[in-house]
């Protein structure tokens, strides 16, 4: 197990070696100039997990190392020439097998880079044997670095050297990854994006102006995501997108009378043409993120006879990439943008005129919570076993509405009641979506079909995708059987009662 160790201020590798040289028999093996590369994903999936990522590059050779967060150790390693986006495109396996479940779809992406002297030195004992290996990385930016690497059955050797490292040339042993003290002169610090909503309001804020608060979030969210959905870097960029878009849109569609009619429709408008916008290429993401269970969902004999569908989405994944980058380049996007931010930015008036602008945020948060609460029920209780499908996609959308409306909210309730109640809603919403999404599935790849076969497509891969549009029948089918359980339990009266108590206004 090695040990780190900080060095002192001031103290250089070559002063360093020749005071080391002067206590013990010390041997330079080797000077090189380093680079060294921290990944993560762009919402620290790694970090989250208590995982940091080195790609480490010299003359001699170029090495991945994943480390634990809380002690440096290296938990794996292997020798690349490149990092690959992915993590399912790593060859060595014990890396693959770490990352693949941490990852998912997400890219690895550079967070830092470091460039610096290493120095490996061994310590030999006086039968001219290593005993202790060392390496030290001399940083120009900030303290240098010694990692101590014992060597089986010299265990008194290592203690001496250590003794030696802190006692006397005033070492001091750490786990803190070099990460934090990179990241910290970039003016950065680790986990500063993630997808979930995180606003702290005071409950007798003015409405009006609580929710410029909640749309300026937004908006750093939508700008956040910008250039990784321009690059296609991975999907989750467009993904994270379209969800500030779309909780945009459920403010401004549920949060009126706050700000002046001519800008709130001007804004609805163009955030609806947004979505719409974006909605083509996400499908096909979606699609190709599926892929592989779409794959397995079929007999093995016929599996592979599907290939020929995903060359099909890539490139119509492709070509509605490329229209959605011509609009998030257009004048209408970078100008309506620079506007809405414009706006958000502008003081309120301190008399406002809007009719709900007055309110305190915790008592339009109250009505609004209540009010799509209410209609959630009602459009549920309507819903039979013989009711058309467009019925139940109505009440998806309006469970999305109240699920943005509690979390735009959240900080001003009890945060365990809070979790409790989204937990519950979060799985209708499931159901809802699992029926809508096969439903979706089944009618475009059955389109696909014909694109396909009007193409010349091999008859086995339109038989194979037959069998797949049976498969999500089938699905879709069970989903529809699952929804009234779901919404029983949704609509129970011990979560009744605890919207009631939460959200019946007080006022």
């Amino acid at each position: 197990m090695s040990l780190q160790f900080d060095f002192p201020a001031g103290l250089t590798a070559e002063k360093f070696i020749a005071k080391l040289d002067n206590k013990a028999n010390t041997q330079l093996v080797s000077r090189q100039f380093s680079l060294k590369t921290y990944y993560d994903s762009f919402d620290w999936r790694l970090y989250k997990n208590g995982i940091t990522c080195e790609f480490i590059r010299s003359k001699a050779a170029s090495t991945l190392l994943l480390k634990n967060l809380d002690n440096d150790l290296v938990t794996a390693s292997a020798e690349i020439r490149e990092v690959p986006a992915f993590s399912q495109q790593f060859l060595a396996e014990e890396i693959r097998d770490i990352l693949k479940p941490l990852l998912e779809m997400r890219a690895l992406l550079p967070v830092c880079t470091l460039d610096y002297e290493t120095y490996h030195l061994n310590i030999i004992n006086n039968d001219e044997k290593t005993v202790v290996r060392l390496t030290l990385e001399e940083h120009d930016l900030f303290n240098n670095r010694l990692s101590l690497q014992p060597i089986r059955g010299y265990d008194k050797a290592v203690e001496h050297i250590i003794e030696i490292l802190t006692l006397k040339l005033g070492l001091t042993l750490t786990n803190k990854p070099l990460l934090l003290t990179a990241l910290k002169l970039q003016g950065r610090k680790p986990d500063d994006y993630s997808s979930k909503l995180n606003i702290n309001l005071d409950p007798d804020m003015r409405a009006d102006i609580s929710v410029k608060y909640i749309y300026s979030h937004l908006l750093k969210a939508i700008k956040d995501n910008e250039q990784g959905t321009i690059a296609d870097t991975d999907s989750e960029f467009l993904h994270d997108f379209r969800v500030a878009v779309r909780r945009t849109r459920a403010g401004l569609s549920q949060l009126k009378g706050l700000i002046p009619d001519k800008i709130h429709v001007y804004y609805a408008d163009f955030f609806s043409w947004l979505g719409q916008s974006t909605g083509s290429t996400r499908d096909l993401d979606v699609y190709l993120l599926n892929f592989a269970h779409y794959k397995s969902s079929l007999p093995a004999s016929i599996r592979d006879d599907l290939n020929p569908l995903y060359e099909f989405l890539q490139a119509k994944q492709q070509k509605a990439h490329k229209e959605l980058v011509k609009k998030l380049r257009s004048a209408k996007y970078l100008s309506t943008l620079s506007e809405w931010e414009q706006y958000l930015k502008e003081q309120a008036p301190l008399k406002p005129v809007e009719p709900n602008a007055k309110l305190t945020i915790k008592q339009l948060a109250d009505r609004r919570i209540w009010k799509n609460y209410k209609r959630v029920l009602h459009e549920g209780d309507a819903i039979t076993e013989q009711s058309p499908s467009e019925e139940l996609h109505e009440l998806r959308k309006s469970c999305k509405k109240l699920r943005y409306l509690m979390e735009f909210f959240q900080s001003l309730y009890s945060e365990e009641k809070m979790k409790h109640l989204i937990k519950s809603l979060k799985g209708l919403q499931e159901v809802l979506g699992s029926f809508q999404d096969y439903a979706v599935q089944e009618n475009t790849l059955k389109l696909f079909s014909e694109e396909m076969l009007n193409n010349n497509s091999h008859a086995n891969t339109l038989l194979a995708m037959g069998v797949l549009i049976q498969n999500l029948d089938t699905l879709r089918c069970k989903a529809r059987k699952d929804f009234s359980s779901k919404f029983a339990s949704f609509r129970q009266e011990e979560n009744r009662s605890a919207f009631k108590s939460l959200f019946t206004a007080k006022d």
